[in-house]
């Protein structure tokens, strides 16, 4: 036998070794996955465990498109009903398919169903420190009592010269450019909230508010399940170093330096100096610089530092205090207002009995919209009707193990409010596809989170309900009294509308009423647009 004919042997059976070893290092792998699989399904019980792979479970059949992805969770429900389990990355998210169960188990049981169990990538973006993904705690207690104290409809007073301006200034805009009402909609909603939050009103080069409604939209991006390879594999984001060679933090970790990092970074895809400091940053000084000068108005922010409310927090859990209530309010009302004009092209009944009521004043005042119970059905409506931001809710996360109805939960277990199938589920509304405001004109009219979720549910309900929703209020009563909505195509409501703020939703052609509608807004609201216009 040659040499090299022994060498060769000698190599092969190395390359035999190697892959043993490999296949004994799998097999134990998938031994111990089974074992771990057979302990924990006999100590816990989950409702319509949905097959899946290893290792990933059902993050890969989660469809990415929205019409898609929703026609999935519909299937899901009616295969499995009320509740049904998906595994993503070993994480069990359970969907919750009806009002019974929401209220069941994220409303009584609130003391353990309030948590946050954040994606990694929503983690990496905000250090943990939005609100909205905060596990429940003593931070987020203290964050939220601070902003119930401000939000709360007994503050009404601050907040409603700014809530009129920015409505008169939206019936201008849609005066000027019908075509474009989707926009006005738009700057309706972002400036409102600018205006609440931090007392100043957006311009349409506003460049800093900009640059905050898309860190928002990429932030709300990364909170579905599956949004990232690190959902499926998190330890992905624990590794210690080299996070400049991690490409699937790169996106989490710029948009945190954006938007709320004390220290300052170059970044010239956004067009920011290193001097102008974050984007919230740059907010909140503006404000305590005018309160010094004694010019700054009454917003959110001034009643939070005159209180001295912000002693009780760091320089970052202020920013993002005020960030997230920036964000939160923006896109919630553009959408419903979108919503309202699909509505009224579909469903032009309620539309016009809407102006029955409206008719009887020749102006509406924000405390003659107040006592209308009738817009008050419409908002509620809107806020139920086709979800089109939280089509699943936000995640819930369980504390500890907890049993219902026969099924035992284990602590970790991330619960969501299916919004858009309960929405939809002639089980819950009687003809859910109709905008029918009528349903809601009942003894808990007043009750602004009774009858949906689109605020949420049990201790995470969206903090700035009562501002959200009079916004609406006046912008619906105030829109419907000016002006018609006519349809000039097709309207798919088998999916949310589109969120894209540049161009419109559906296809719809708006009318002033009169000539007489028209010197009103002429003569109400002319100086309000024009205010916007220059950031007075």
């Amino acid at each position: 036998m040659s040499l090299s004919k022994v060498q060769l042997s000698e190599g092969q059976l190395e390359h035999h070794r190697i892959w043993k070893y490999v296949i004994l290092a799998l097999v134990g792998l998938f031994a111990a996955k089974f074992v771990q699989r057979l302990r924990f399904r006999s100590k816990y019980k989950l409702p319509g465990l949905e097959p899946g792979l290893p290792f990933v479970g059902n993050a890969l059949q989660i469809p990415r498109g929205m019409k898609e992805r929703l026609q999935y969770l519909s299937d899901l429900r009616d295969k499995h009903g009320e509740m049904f389990t998906l595994d993503i990355g070993g994480t069990r998210w359970i969907f919750l398919n009806s009002h019974r169960v929401v209220t069941d188990l994220l409303d009584k049981r609130a003391a353990i169903y309030s948590s946050r169990r954040p994606t990694p990538m929503s983690h990496l973006a905000t250090r943990g420190r939005r609100l909205l993904m905060m596990p429940y705690g003593d931070l987020w207690r203290r964050e939220r009592n601070v902003m119930h104290q401000i939000l709360n409809q007994t503050q009404q007073q601050i907040f409603a010269p700014w809530q009129d301006l920015e409505s008169k200034a939206l019936l201008y805009n849609y005066l000027a450019n019908s075509d474009e009402w989707y926009k006005a909609h738009a700057a309706f909603s972002g400036s409102v909230i600018l205006a609440v939050v931090f007392g100043r009103r957006a311009t349409p080069d506003d460049q800093d508010f900009r640059a905050s409604l898309q860190a928002t939209d990429e932030y709300l991006a990364m909170l579905g399940p599956g949004s990232s390879v690190a959902d499926i594999f998190p330890f992905l984001t624990q590794m210690p170093y080299f996070a400049k060679l991690q490409p699937w933090r790169w996106h989490a970790d710029e948009l945190y330096e954006r938007t709320a990092a004390e220290v300052n970074t170059v970044d010239a895809s956004h067009e920011r100096e290193a001097d102008e400091g974050s984007i919230y940053k740059k907010e909140v000084e503006g404000v305590k610089e005018l309160m010094r000068l004694g010019v700054q108005k009454p917003c959110f922010m001034t009643e939070f530092l005159e209180s001295k409310a912000d002693r009780a927090f760091t320089e970052e859990e202020v920013l993002f205090i005020a960030g997230t209530l920036l964000e939160a309010g923006t896109d919630t009302t553009r959408m419903s207002l979108n919503q309202i004009v699909a509505a009224a092209t579909l469903w032009p009944e309620w539309a016009a009995t809407t102006r029955k009521h409206l008719d009887r004043s020749d102006y509406l005042s924000a405390e003659d919209v107040e006592q209308l119970p009738y817009i008050k059905a419409v908002v509620k409506e809107s806020f139920r009707w086709k979800p089109s931001i939280a089509e699943i809710g936000s995640p819930h996360s369980l504390t500890r193990d907890d049993e219902y109805e026969g099924y035992k939960f284990p602590a970790g277990s991330i619960f969501m409010s299916n919004a858009w199938l309960i929405a939809n589920d002639p089980n819950e509304y009687d003809q859910p596809d109709r905008f029918w405001p009528e349903r809601f004109l009942n003894e808990d009219i007043d009750k602004r989170l009774s009858g949906h979720v689109g605020f949420g549910a049990g201790r995470r309900v969206c903090v700035g309900y009562n501002v959200g929703t009079t916004n609406m209020h006046i912008a619906v009563a105030r829109l419907l009294y000016c002006f018609d909505f006519v349809s000039t195509g097709q309207i798919d409501m088998s999916k949310p509308l589109s969120i894209d703020p540049e161009h419109p939703p559906c296809e719809v052609k708006v009318t002033v009423r009169s000539d007489a509608h028209r010197r009103l807004i002429e003569r109400e609201c002319r100086d309000a647009a024009f205010e916007a216009e220059t950031g007075s």
